[in-house]
Protein backbone atom coordinates (compact mmCIF):
# COMPACT_ATOMS: atom_id res chain seq x y z
CA UNK A 1 0.00 0.00 0.00
CA UNK A 2 1.37 3.39 -0.93
CA UNK A 3 1.72 6.07 1.70
CA UNK A 4 -1.24 8.43 1.71
CA UNK A 5 -0.43 11.93 2.81
CA UNK A 6 -3.34 13.75 4.43
CA UNK A 7 -4.74 17.11 3.49
CA UNK A 8 -4.67 19.67 6.28
CA UNK A 9 -7.27 18.54 8.86
CA UNK A 10 -9.20 21.82 8.87
CA UNK A 11 -10.00 21.29 5.20
CA UNK A 12 -11.40 17.81 5.77
CA UNK A 13 -12.73 17.37 9.27
CA UNK A 14 -15.52 18.97 11.23
CA UNK A 15 -15.01 20.66 14.54
CA UNK A 16 -14.59 18.17 17.40
CA UNK A 17 -15.89 16.07 18.93
CA UNK A 18 -15.61 13.13 16.54
CA UNK A 19 -14.02 9.68 16.73
CA UNK A 20 -10.71 8.29 15.52
CA UNK A 21 -10.17 4.59 14.83
CA UNK A 22 -6.41 3.97 15.03
CA UNK A 23 -5.30 0.77 13.30
CA UNK A 24 -1.62 -0.10 13.83
CA UNK A 25 -0.45 -3.20 11.98
CA UNK A 26 2.62 -5.22 11.13
CA UNK A 27 2.47 -6.78 7.67
CA UNK A 28 3.60 -10.28 6.76
CA UNK A 29 5.51 -11.04 3.56
CA UNK A 30 2.25 -12.11 1.86
CA UNK A 31 1.14 -9.41 -0.56
CA UNK A 32 -1.44 -11.17 -2.77
CA UNK A 33 -4.29 -8.72 -3.25
CA UNK A 34 -3.39 -6.48 -0.31
CA UNK A 35 -3.05 -3.19 -2.22
CA UNK A 36 -6.24 -3.69 -4.18
CA UNK A 37 -8.16 -4.60 -1.04
CA UNK A 38 -6.72 -1.68 0.93
CA UNK A 39 -7.73 0.73 -1.82
CA UNK A 40 -11.21 -0.83 -1.95
CA UNK A 41 -11.64 -0.46 1.82
CA UNK A 42 -10.82 3.27 1.59
CA UNK A 43 -13.33 3.62 -1.26
CA UNK A 44 -15.99 1.61 0.58
CA UNK A 45 -15.48 3.38 3.93
CA UNK A 46 -15.93 6.72 2.18
CA UNK A 47 -19.44 5.60 1.18
CA UNK A 48 -20.47 4.82 4.77
CA UNK A 49 -22.63 7.16 6.85
CA UNK A 50 -20.54 9.11 9.34
CA UNK A 51 -17.19 8.58 7.58
CA UNK A 52 -15.11 11.77 7.81
CA UNK A 53 -11.76 10.77 6.27
CA UNK A 54 -8.58 8.81 6.85
CA UNK A 55 -4.81 9.13 7.02
CA UNK A 56 -2.43 6.24 6.42
CA UNK A 57 1.29 5.52 6.27
CA UNK A 58 3.41 2.36 6.13
CA UNK A 59 7.14 2.05 6.70
CA UNK A 60 9.58 -0.10 4.74
CA UNK A 61 9.62 -2.50 7.71
CA UNK A 62 5.90 -3.22 7.20
CA UNK A 63 4.67 -1.27 10.23
CA UNK A 64 1.63 0.77 9.28
CA UNK A 65 -0.81 3.14 10.91
CA UNK A 66 -4.19 4.07 9.50
CA UNK A 67 -6.44 6.51 11.32
CA UNK A 68 -10.02 6.80 10.13
CA UNK A 69 -12.36 9.48 11.42
CA UNK A 70 -16.06 8.97 12.17
CA UNK A 71 -18.95 11.11 13.37
CA UNK A 72 -20.16 8.59 15.97
CA UNK A 73 -19.48 5.27 17.64
CA UNK A 74 -22.64 3.92 15.95
CA UNK A 75 -21.08 4.74 12.56
CA UNK A 76 -17.92 2.86 13.54
CA UNK A 77 -19.98 -0.16 14.62
CA UNK A 78 -21.91 -0.13 11.32
CA UNK A 79 -18.63 -0.08 9.38
CA UNK A 80 -17.38 -3.03 11.40
CA UNK A 81 -20.51 -4.97 10.40
CA UNK A 82 -20.12 -4.21 6.67
CA UNK A 83 -19.91 -7.60 4.90
CA UNK A 84 -17.11 -6.66 2.50
CA UNK A 85 -15.11 -5.14 5.34
CA UNK A 86 -15.58 -8.35 7.37
CA UNK A 87 -14.13 -10.42 4.49
CA UNK A 88 -11.13 -8.07 4.24
CA UNK A 89 -10.54 -8.34 8.03
CA UNK A 90 -10.67 -12.14 7.86
CA UNK A 91 -8.21 -12.17 4.96
CA UNK A 92 -5.94 -9.78 6.84
CA UNK A 93 -5.85 -12.04 9.87
CA UNK A 94 -5.19 -15.09 7.72
CA UNK A 95 -2.65 -13.63 5.27
CA UNK A 96 -1.52 -10.02 5.55
CA UNK A 97 -0.92 -9.19 9.20
CA UNK A 98 1.50 -10.62 11.75
CA UNK A 99 -0.41 -8.57 14.36
CA UNK A 100 -2.47 -5.45 14.72
CA UNK A 101 -3.88 -3.17 17.39
CA UNK A 102 -7.07 -1.18 17.03
CA UNK A 103 -7.95 1.75 19.25
CA UNK A 104 -11.02 3.98 19.24
CA UNK A 105 -10.61 7.47 20.65
CA UNK A 106 -12.88 10.47 20.97
CA UNK A 107 -11.24 13.59 19.56
CA UNK A 108 -12.04 16.46 21.87
CA UNK A 109 -9.65 19.05 20.44
CA UNK A 110 -7.84 19.43 17.13
CA UNK A 111 -5.68 22.11 15.61
CA UNK A 112 -3.12 22.42 12.87
CA UNK A 113 -0.05 24.42 12.04
CA UNK A 114 1.51 25.16 8.65
CA UNK A 115 4.83 26.79 7.89
CA UNK A 116 2.98 29.68 6.23
CA UNK A 117 1.38 30.43 9.62
CA UNK A 118 4.74 31.53 11.04
CA UNK A 119 6.18 30.42 14.35
CA UNK A 120 3.18 31.25 16.53
CA UNK A 121 1.79 28.46 18.68
CA UNK A 122 -1.67 27.62 17.28
CA UNK A 123 -2.94 26.96 20.82
CA UNK A 124 -1.77 30.29 22.24
CA UNK A 125 -4.30 33.07 21.46
CA UNK A 126 -1.85 35.79 22.58
CA UNK A 127 0.57 35.14 19.70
Amino acid sequence: MAERLPEPPSERLPAPPYYAVIFTSQRTAVDAGYGTTADRMVELAAQQPGYLGAESARGADGLGITVSYWASEADIAAWRRNAEHQIARDTGRRDWYAHYTLRVAKVERAYEWQRSDGTADPQDPST
